[in-house]
């Protein structure tokens, strides 16, 4: 099964992006990342400049109907950025309609706050972003972990382990 890993050209968590790409590879699943625009992306260790990632799907081109799961990273210009991309804000919006699991860390969250997917919903994220949580209509939380329905949500990157565990769990069940 393939996963998507929806992020922007730049500004992305590195370790939000390859960590739970590592656990989706090893629960035996194919992660596929997609950005709005082809070529590279470039991830950040919190401000640093880090690796560089080949881009396998454009948003704009991307069917919901393909993945299994979507995994939004963090990164603060990531999420800031992937928002107002309407081929990012359409796949989500798209994917959302599934019902398949979708899995946000940190600054990845504001794409379903633009969707409006998030609202009725229990979910955490980077503590910031809690104001923007809840005039969407979701309840915010602060918790390693939280799980409601098809949505996994976590804080930050020292919460990865847990991420990645509802990840693979989501995908095996």
């Amino acid at each position: 099964m393939d996963v998507a890993f929806l992020v922007a050209r730049e500004g992305i968590e590195q370790a939000e992006l390859t960590e739970p790409w590592k656990a989706v590879e090893h629960a035996g699943h194919m992660p596929r990342l997609i950005s709005p625009e082809p070529g590279r992306v470039q991830a950040y260790h919190h401000l640093n400049p880090a690796d560089r990632f080949e881009v396998d799907v454009v948003a704009a081109d991307a069917r919901a109907a393909d993945y299994a799961a979507l995994v939004l990273p963090g990164g603060v210009a990531n999420g800031d950025l992937l928002r107002w991309q309407a081929p990012a804000v359409e796949f989500v919006r798209q994917f959302a309609a599934t019902g398949r699991p979708i899995a946000v860390i940190c600054h990845g969250g504001w794409i379903l706050i633009e969707t409006g997917t998030v609202s009725g919903k229990r979910i955490t994220s980077w503590p910031s972003l809690q104001t923007d949580y809840r005039n969407a209509g979701a309840t915010w939380v602060d918790a390693e972990v939280v799980v409601d329905g098809n949505l996994i949500s976590s804080r930050k990157p020292d919460d990865l382990q847990a991420f990645c565990k509802e990840l693979v769990a989501a995908l095996s069940g």
